[in-house]
């Protein structure tokens, strides 16, 4: 099994300090495709992702052109506000790739307009232009895993049995 998240050319470093949290905590790999709006070296990245960058698997690419030409066969998902179908509408297989664009601009409009089925949103009310990059990767990404019961995932501990006994 195998979780991609795909940033492209993100541009807020505190966005994906907390996608890096996201990726860690699910075990997920975290694709930066270049040019990215920040250097990794910057704090306010650091700060977010924690101490858990050592817990992250990340992948780096020069540009989309090449990280397209080596896993465009992949499952690959766009993530768009532009999208009629909803990303719960999908089963998804076991490796894929979520692909998110840049804060400002989102994917390329070319590139969605390649594969429309691939095309997915997150819904919303009709006012409101877009959620937070780091929340839309989390809800994809948490979706995904629902879909495999959490598997591998601590699920329960003390304070949850507790509680689920509470209200059960």
């Amino acid at each position: 099994m195998a979780l991609n998240i795909v940033l492209i050319e993100p541009e807020i470093p505190q966005n994906t300090g907390n996608i890096v949290r996201t990726c860690a905590a699910l075990g997920a790999t975290l694709h930066l495709v270049h040019p990215l709006g920040f250097s990794l070296d910057e704090k306010h990245l650091k700060r977010a992702g924690l101490d858990y960058w050592p817990k992250l698997m990340l992948v780096e690419w020069p540009d989309t052109a090449t990280f397209f030409k080596e896993k465009g066969g992949a499952h690959l998902y766009y993530f768009t506000t532009k999208a009629p179908r909803s990303y719960t509408m999908v089963n998804y297989p076991e490796e894929v790739y979520f692909l998110f664009g840049k804060e400002s601009a989102g994917l390329d409009e070319a590139l969605l307009a390649q594969a429309p089925e691939r095309c997915l949103r997150i819904p919303m009310r009709e006012e409101i232009r877009s959620l937070n990059l780091s929340n839309s990767v989390a809800i994809a990404a948490y979706e995904w895993e629902r879909q495999r019961t959490f598997e591998g995932l601590q699920q329960s501990g003390a304070l949850s049995r507790l509680a689920y006994k509470e209200i059960s």
